[in-house]
């Protein structure tokens, strides 16, 4: 850790079984090994984890062990609900496969790393870190998130910390930080985790008496329904591609330092996003189609950011086509056994292209442009989801990454919803630390959207001044 972290103490949660005796979760395989699906396949070589900062302010945080003990006890519980998130991640030299080991064995050997921190400074500090304002802090902003090593397997899927200012002191204010491996977990299925453990920890605050039955549905974790003819060649073919050399997901020498990337995060309000979609039903007559019903908000803000982006890399895409892509989630396509409850990775990415050009056109008409693309493209996406990884597989290896905008999370997700017992965060970030291009998107309060962006420097501040231009209702000639 760097030096403005101190540690106060490590702990591991394991599984608290009994707490959730009466819940009766979807059983596991009798060997406690959940196979990964050629979903869960394209995110193994994430060795940086997916991280969640809440920040939490004001007279209603409890003294910080308080605090702490509640959240270990309510994470033991959540974890009996959501078995795989206390396991492994293993290679299986002999089937060539990765696998989450969810028997009791990997569950207590040694469980989920439960950190307790302080931090050099106030909770103003911490959040300035977060929120990107002082470009280039990577250090203190890893500080404050939970480390996970998946560079080599078995690896841990999730780990947590809780961090306190040292400055304010105890009981007004804290951050809590997640970090879970995406091989383990899309974003719909962080969150479903992330409600449960939210509850379970309101009732150990309040000392309620309901039980994890009252709480939620069994999440399911079967992965059969996913197995189609071509899907555990599909799953190889993926594997040998990112992780050729298992158990190892990325060797020290072979990991390149990290990119030279500011990351900001704004706040699109509910009033901005309406004007962005106002402009492209006015000009949806630019792509052929007539005005009709108002975007989706999360089509507004992903046109607002490719828009944004197209316009800040203007001379790296002086012509030729620019890409964006966005994580289509099968569940609802696919339906019943597969559904809202499924955890695990059930999204394949789908890839908008349109003329660099055509985004940077200004009036709204380059934002109608990438509204019709997305929406074709979400709409040309394959029924099967086995065909459309491989078409995502296919544009992965001929586009120039340099072309893409990748971008991750969505607005349906209602992070600031996430009450442990000592109200709702005052603000949520999403942490990619080693992105070399990301935009990713969160639900706020009152229909607004977060947006966070990681990009080079000198993409940074034309990004910056494009989107919150363009969502305020003004207009680039």
């Amino acid at each position: 850790m760097g030096p403005r972290l101190r540690i106060l103490g490590v702990t591991h949660v394991l599984p608290d079984r009994d707490r959730a005796a009466a819940y009766s979760p979807r059983p596991l395989p009798d060997d406690g090994l959940v196979e990964l699906s050629f979903m869960d396949a394209q995110f193994v070589d994430r060795a940086m984890p997916m991280r969640r900062l809440f920040f939490y302010e004001g007279p209603g945080v409890p003294p910080f062990p308080r605090l702490a003990r509640a959240l270990r006890c309510s994470l033991a519980a959540a974890l009996a609900v959501f078995p795989p998130l206390s396991g492994k991640l293993v290679h299986r030299p002999s089937a060539g496969d990765v696998v989450v080991d969810c028997s009791p064995a990997a569950a207590s050997s040694p469980g989920v790393r439960f950190v307790e921190a302080e931090y050099d400074g106030g909770i103003g500090d911490m959040r300035r870190v977060a929120g990107g304002s002082d470009e280039g802090d990577r250090e203190a902003l890893v500080e404050l998130g939970p480390e996970l090593d998946a560079s080599e397997l078995p690896a841990p899927v999730l780990a947590v910390q809780v961090t306190r200012p040292a400055v304010g002191g105890d009981g007004s204010a804290v951050v809590v930080g997640v970090a879970v491996h995406h091989a383990v977990a899309d974003g719909h299925s962080v969150w479903q985790f992330m409600k449960v453990w939210a509850a379970l920890s309101r009732m150990e605050v309040s000392q309620q008496s309901e039980t994890v039955a009252d709480l939620v549905a069994p999440p399911s974790f079967d992965r059969t329904p996913l197995r189609y003819p071509e899907a555990e060649e599909l799953a190889g073919k993926i594997l040998s591609l990112i992780a050729p050399a298992l158990p190892v997901i990325r060797s020290p020498s072979s990991c390149p330092p990290p990119p030279d990337r500011w990351r900001r995060t704004f706040l699109i309000h509910a009033d901005e996003i309406q004007s962005v979609k106002q402009h492209i039903r006015a000009h949806s007559q630019t792509t052929g189609e007539q005005p009709g019903t108002l975007p989706s908000t999360y089509l507004a803000v992903s046109s607002l950011v490719w828009t944004s982006v197209a316009r800040a890399k203007s001379r790296d895409l002086a012509g030729g086509d620019a890409y964006f892509l966005v994580a289509a989630d099968y569940r609802r396509r696919l339906g019943p056994p597969i559904d809202e409850r499924y955890f695990g990775d059930c999204v394949v990415p789908c890839v908008a292209r349109a003329a660099a050009r055509d985004l940077r056109d200004g009036g709204g008409d380059g934002l109608a442009r990438a509204a019709a693309a997305i929406r074709d493209a979400i709409r040309a996406q394959p029924e099967c989801p086995v065909r459309a990884m491989e078409a995502w597989l296919e544009a992965l290896r001929t586009v120039p990454r340099e072309r893409f905008t990748f971008t991750g999370s969505s607005n349906r997700f209602m992070a600031y919803e996430t009450d442990f017992g000592w109200g709702a965060p005052s603000r949520v970030e999403l942490v990619s630390l080693f992105a070399t291009e990301l935009v990713l998107l969160l639900g706020a309060e009152g229909g607004g959207v977060q947006v966070t962006a990681t990009l080079c420097p000198e993409h940074m501040e034309a990004f910056a001044s494009n989107l919150l231009r363009f969502a305020s209702g003004g207009n680039e000639e």
